[in-house]
């Protein structure tokens, strides 16, 4: 498959059919996603290829109350769990709130739950002194998460990068058996998607590019 077809058809894959995803082909995805690049090639990405029925449930049930969080504040016209704007739904209205089955389901439909850990003793975290929360260190895990579902895609699978069992990582660590050294990333279930979607909405380059500075011109490309 061409690389452009690949990049615009690879989309977030939450519902699998009943195919296998066997080892061989996993290997083969993560032998591509492993050239992905990482501050000084430290490579500090280490993945956990969750295949029991009993440690997805587990997850998924901690994934719960982290989904009703999310669903009450964007119910209140919010951004889930930004960091600018503090937010206002009360703990009685998130407890109220149903979880979407769409927010856990994957990880119990897919043949394979990818848990991505990194090595924060190898990640070169620039930002961890600023005033604000700290981004810099996923550059040098989340290209090779991008990696993982572009391979698939090219293989006929999909999957979805999730990021909603990060919040319950305390109870995830025993689980998983994580030293303390060590973060959770990226939770990505893979399979073969029921509908493999061709045609993605994306914003168009004008609306997020501008010339020299964050007031300037839209870039055109003309």
């Amino acid at each position: 498959m061409e690389l452009y077809e690949v990049m615009r058809t690879t989309f977030a894959a939450r519902t699998y059919t009943d195919d296998p995803l066997p080892d061989a082909v996993l290997h083969r995805i993560l032998d591509v996603a492993r050239f992905a690049p990482s501050g000084g090639n430290r490579q500090g990405w280490r993945v956990i290829a969750v295949r029991s029925r009993e440690t997805r449930e587990a997850i998924a049930e901690l994934v719960k109350p982290v989904a009703r969080r999310y669903l009450a504040q964007r119910a209140a016209g919010e951004s889930p769990f930004n960091t600018v704007n503090p937010s206002r739904v009360d703990e009685a209205t998130v407890t109220a709130t149903e979880p979407l089955p769409d927010l856990y389901e994957p990880l119990l439909r897919a043949p394979v739950v990818l848990l991505v850990c990194v090595d924060l003793a190898v990640v070169a975290a620039v930002d961890a002194h600023l005033d604000r929360v700290g981004i810099a260190g996923g550059a040098s895990v989340y290209p090779f998460c991008w990696n993982v579902l572009l391979a698939a895609r090219a293989e006929g699978y999909g999957g979805v990068i999730t990021t909603l069992p990060i919040a319950r990582e305390p109870e995830l660590r025993p689980l998983l058996h994580l030293p303390d050294h060590v973060a959770v990333a990226a939770v990505v279930p893979l399979g073969k998607p029921v509908k493999q979607l061709t045609r993605l909405r994306r914003n168009p380059v004008e609306s997020f590019t501008v010339h020299e500075t964050w007031d300037g011109d839209a870039f055109t490309g003309s």
